[in-house]
């Protein structure tokens, strides 16, 4: 595969907690999905992002990859169906260009195909209920080496993994001392309720409008979020926040 410089731009005339990122040169991106009403949605969302579609085929049609030996920085792949062949696809992108990042895409995951693929060396796990700043914001994560999965999966995870005996006895107590954390911190209610957006994977004028106030404000917020909680970013601190807030108050984390 040829190698690909991935520059991060920051658009300076933004807020710092929110940069505006962009990668030069484009990142050639293959799709492939059986869907074509996903596809071309995909493509649709795709447009005028960094990411440039070189290729858009079907996961269990006769076309086989072109591009992704050559060229592909990042492949998107639909999961929703077909897994078997999907993992198939998978091992075949990995032997054929080990550089490529792949972003599994489905309206739900299966936890067995979760750890199958990701042993598989698949990055990115996105929902397709997701709207497409998250989506956006996904991969450009998986592209600078982070691993996205849905707060979904994550929660369905530690649900199914085997407690000690003593664990249930702990519940109480730990989650005290969780909601503590929050209160050790001096966040108000209103900052509170931002943490929770975030989580989510809302992105800043999403947060302004649910809330009714400017995203400018938001921006204040997030940023004496950040320095209260000692993370340096975004991401950081919803994965603080998954751990901490009512579990009620967290859907997805997908940011």
């Amino acid at each position: 595969m040829t190698a690909h410089t991935l520059t991060l731009v920051h658009d300076l005339s933004l807020a710092t907690d929110t940069p505006s990122t962009r990668f030069t040169p484009p990142i050639p991106t293959t799709l492939m999905c059986d869907s074509p009403l996903l596809r071309s949605g995909l493509q649709h969302i795709l447009r005028d992002t960094p990411f440039a579609v070189v290729e858009a085929a079907s996961v269990t049609g006769p076309k086989r990859l072109y591009h992704c030996a050559v060229n592909t920085a990042l492949m998107i792949i639909e999961a929703s169906q077909n897994t078997g062949r999907v993992l198939e696809v998978i091992k075949e992108v990995r032997a054929q260009s080990p550089d490529t990042r792949i972003v599994a895409l489905a309206d739900q995951f299966d936890l067995s195909f979760v750890q199958t693929a990701h042993e598989m060396g698949v990055t990115g796990f996105c929902l397709t209920t997701s709207g497409p700043e998250v989506l956006i914001n996904s991969v450009e994560l998986v592209m600078l080496g982070e691993s996205i999965l849905p707060f979904e999966v994550v929660r369905s995870l530690m649900e199914r993994a085997p407690q000690p005996d003593n664990q249930l006895v702990q519940d109480d107590s730990l989650a005290q001392a969780k909601l503590s954390d929050l209160t050790a911190c001096k966040l108000s209610a209103r900052e509170a309720e931002i943490l929770g957006c975030l989580t989510k994977g809302e992105a800043n004028k999403v947060i302004a409008r649910r809330l009714d106030i400017t995203e400018a404000t938001i921006k204040v917020h997030v940023k004496a979020i950040l320095r209260k909680i000692g993370a340096t970013n975004r991401t950081q601190a919803a994965m603080w926040a998954s751990q901490r807030l009512p579990r009620a108050g967290v859907s997805t984390l997908n940011v």
